[in-house]
């Protein structure tokens, strides 16, 4: 596959911003599609290579890092599994944090009376879900997911694709690739098995081409540009919800669809309140819950934020770009 390089900005570990251009081998690219996606590429330094980077300035300028649910999953994203965080589930405030172990050694009896005390503590409705969130600072890998970010650039600007998706996916989803969820999703950008066949995969108990890397990439591409992002527009177009879809809050949107499905997606939101543009409708959809759109596909979004935060702090980008 030709290397596909775009403007970027070189941001050096020692916060030095320059601006630098360059295009390699010759490589050929619509020069409007090159420009639009210049403009977030940036070049970051990781263990002395320099790899290609999306940096999306909205999730800084909007303080993305400040709100509760970004609080709490960057708290979770650091324990190990044998900790765990009781928390109040429509905010995400956390109450405790456990031993793990400690309390699956607990009757059912014990956790029902546990978390009745916590309403009663905080003043809390009956009907107020009380979580157990166990610590998943051993599922991600960061460094890695540089090298395959990448990676995934080159292949989701190669089929017209905005690589903020490829990006958001790989930092959240199975940097360790042959991860299999319990619905059946499989390799670096979980894809089902009917989806990786849809577009061109074979997948089979001889083979399985969700573990390649570039094709799996190309498969999820594809799923973006022809069904996520045009099912959320018709989502939206469906409410009379205006949209931009370079903004933020619509690509999280394709995210929840991405995960959840176009169908769900739209469920949730027919049944909701949710009807004013921008982010206050994803923190909205953050309290909703209907039929199929339970706890997972709420938190979706916001583990993509709080992934970016991270990456931005281990970078030293969110202080630099506020200065």
């Amino acid at each position: 596959m030709h290397r596909l390089k775009s403007c970027k900005i070189a941001v050096l570990l020692t916060l030095v911003v320059s601006f630098t251009c360059r295009s390699a081998d010759n490589d050929t690219l619509n020069y409007r599609q090159s420009s639009n996606y210049c403009k977030n590429i940036i070049g970051i330094s990781i263990n002395g290579k320099s790899l290609d980077f999306v940096f999306d300035s909205s999730i800084v300028h909007l303080y993305c890092d400040t709100l509760p649910q970004v609080k709490f999953w960057d708290r979770v994203l650091d324990l190990s599994p044998d900790s765990a965080i009781l928390n109040i589930a429509h905010n995400r405030q956390i109450v405790q944090t456990i031993c793990t172990n400690w309390w699956n050694n607990q009757s059912d009896d014990f956790k029902y009376c546990y978390r009745d005390s916590i309403r009663k503590c905080y003043q809390l409705p009956d009907t107020t879900r009380i979580l157990l969130t166990v610590g998943k600072g051993h599922y991600y890998v960061w460094d890695s997911a540089f090298y395959l970010i990448d990676k995934a650039i080159d292949v989701f600007v190669e089929n017209n694709v905005d690589p903020w998706y490829a990006q958001s996916i790989l930092l959240i989803e199975s940097p360790r690739g042959n991860y299999r969820s319990s619905a059946g999703a499989r390799g670096y950008f979980q894809l089902m098995k009917n989806v990786a066949r849809k577009f061109g995969l074979k997948v089979n108990k001889h083979i399985d081409e969700r573990l390649d890397f570039n094709k799996s990439a190309y498969a999820a591409a594809m799923l973006l540009k022809t069904i996520c992002i045009p099912e959320t527009k018709k989502i939206l177009d469906s409410l009379s919800i205006p949209f931009n879809e370079n903004e933020l809050w619509f690509k999280l949107l394709c995210m929840h669809v991405y995960h959840a499905g176009s169908y769900n997606v739209r469920n949730a939101l027919f049944n909701s309140p949710c009807r004013t543009p921008g982010m206050p409708l994803i923190y909205c959809l953050w309290q909703t819950r209907y039929k199929a759109f339970q706890s997972a596909s709420q938190n979706y979004s916001q583990l993509i934020l709080t992934a970016y935060i991270k990456v931005y702090k281990k970078l030293d980008l969110l202080q630099c770009f506020r200065k």
